[in-house]
């Protein structure tokens, strides 16, 4: 693929695309309100092009990046699915996109329906007593729910509960959100079958325990088959069980988390939901919680009112507000048009796909790649590179290789605890076509590791950027265009570019 120059490359005196008139009244303007010495003496050192050049370079830019309308995403813990179009198009009718949240209750009446509509279906979906809608995205709805179960805690003058239980194959937001919370992390380690090893959890759940953290399935894609067991130990110690809802669309419809024995819930919209995710969001994270917690939910929370909706401020052991107004409103429009059209066994059969999906790939990959666990995955599962590393091309040689095959490469290195990890989900929205012709680029890849490794740890070899020291960019990262570095515009160019570009 050729390389797209920069703006700076192709600029040229010549070339404006745009002239900003003058004001034509003497001492008017942005500019005479400004304190002397703030206005350049000199016009900045941007590209000159024209309206169609600059048009025409993002678009070929945007052509090289991978996006879910143009391929396959095989993201493990994730859940990169395709989004009907139809969601987004009802979270952008004028009506809801442009609403202010200012606005008199009296004026968004139909925002708040939503509202407690998405509320109620998500206590259904979760068994939970009520919901708030608030944070932001997934690590977000974590805090929250760790901070619920601090005030609980608080609230009781229990303040001797320091701890937080985290397994080894927990999403690494997970410690990172207990420690922020002020909590000690308490790790247990995971069983040879891939679960949580009761014996380890027996070992360090007491007194200090103010809760575990667990998703289930797990990020080796598994469920946890003592659940049951796990959350009557810890509530036995006194603590609460928190559950990461990340991994939520592979028991969507099947079970709940509340009948599981969990205290708080956090469901990632921007994955389950159809919302968008990826790119840096906007996403939504909402926060359910057992009627034993409902009192610490953040304010407002929407309420039925005699005639109408209404927002409630007046909460005393509330953690308070933990963002600004009431979440991301265009999220909960995408996430109940989802749940509204799919229905009660349409997410069933979601998560029902979305676990024939995995397993598919699972049984069909196994003839080629070493599974951690060989027996039968919930949503996802996870291959281990040892033996291709042994042949001379590491897991990540072979992601980079992937992309020579036109796919996103998976989930490396995570989870932890599977050595040269490649995790693999591949939702419930891909055909089998898809999925058979991913393994077909796997096996390939397989094969030229078996016979011509230097193939795969040299990719990728037709991508715009080829191999690159990981050590060094993560070490020493470089995110900014410099006026010295390579691209500038040339000094006689800038000289000549056409005044009134300032």
């Amino acid at each position: 693929m050729p390389t797209e120059a920069s703006l700076f490359e192709k600029s040229h005196p010549d070339r404006v695309g745009l002239r900003v008139p003058p004001a034509g009244v003497a001492g008017t303007g942005w500019r005479s309100g400004l304190p002397a010495g703030t206005l350049r003496a000199e016009p900045p050192a941007l590209p000159a092009l024209s309206e169609p050049e600059v048009v025409r370079h993002f678009t070929r830019i945007s052509r090289k990046n991978y996006a879910i309308d143009s391929g396959f995403y095989p993201l493990g813990s994730c859940t990169m699915k395709y989004n009907p179009k139809v969601n987004e198009l009802l979270a952008r009718l004028p009506g809801f996109a442009n609403l202010h949240p200012y606005q008199p209750l009296s004026t968004v009446q139909g925002a708040l329906a939503v509202m407690a509509e998405l509320e109620e279906r998500l206590v259904a979906l979760t068994g939970m007593a009520r919901v708030t809608l608030q944070p932001a995205a997934g690590a977000h709805g974590e805090l929250t729910g760790i901070l619920i179960i601090k005030a609980y805690h608080e609230d009781r003058e229990d303040r001797d509960r320091t701890e937080i239980i985290v397994p080894d194959s927990a999403h690494g937001t997970n410690p990172a959100t207990a420690a922020l919370a002020g909590y000690t992390v308490v790790t247990v380690p995971s069983d040879a079958r891939g679960q949580v090893d009761m014996a380890a959890l027996r070992a360090v759940v007491g007194p200090r325990t103010a809760g575990m953290m667990l998703t289930n399935p797990n990020t080796a894609g598994l469920f946890e088959e003592d659940i049951q067991a796990i959350t009557a130990l810890v509530h036995e110690a006194g603590g609460l069980m928190y559950y990461d809802g990340a991994n939520f669309n592979a028991i969507m419809g099947l079970v709940r988390p509340g009948d599981m024995g969990f205290d708080v819930v956090h469901l990632n919209l921007h994955k389950t939901m159809t919302t968008p995710h990826g790119g840096g969001g906007p996403g939504s994270g909402p926060v359910g919680v057992s009627a034993r917690l409902e009192p610490y939910l953040p304010t407002p929370l929407v309420v039925r009112q005699a005639d109408c909706l209404g927002l409630e401020y007046d909460r005393p052991k509330s953690i308070g507000r933990v963002k600004a107004f009431y979440g991301n409103f265009g999220m909960h429009v995408r996430a109940l048009a989802y749940i509204l059209s799919m229905g009660g066994d349409g997410l069933r059969q979601a998560s029902e796909d979305a676990v024939l999906n995995a397993n598919y790939l699972r049984v069909r990959l196994s003839d080629k790649f070493k599974v951690a666990y060989d027996q039968v995955c919930m949503h996802e599962f996870v291959l281990s590179g040892e033996p291709q590393k042994k042949a001379g091309a590491n897991t990540l040689a072979m992601a980079k290789r992937l992309i020579d095959y036109g796919y996103h490469p998976m989930t490396i290195y995570f989870p932890l605890i599977v050595p040269e990890a490649m995790m693999i989900e591949p939702t419930e929205t891909e055909s089998r076509a898809t999925l058979d012709a991913f393994v077909t680029a796997m096996a390939a890849i397989a094969d030229e590791v078996a016979t011509d490794p230097g193939l795969v740890t040299s990719a990728p070899q037709t991508a715009p950027v080829g191999r690159v020291d990981e050590a060094l960019a993560a070490r020493k990262p470089d995110f900014r265009w410099s006026s010295a570095g390579e691209g500038q515009i040339e000094p006689a160019a800038a000289a000549a570019r056409p005044a009134g570009c300032a």
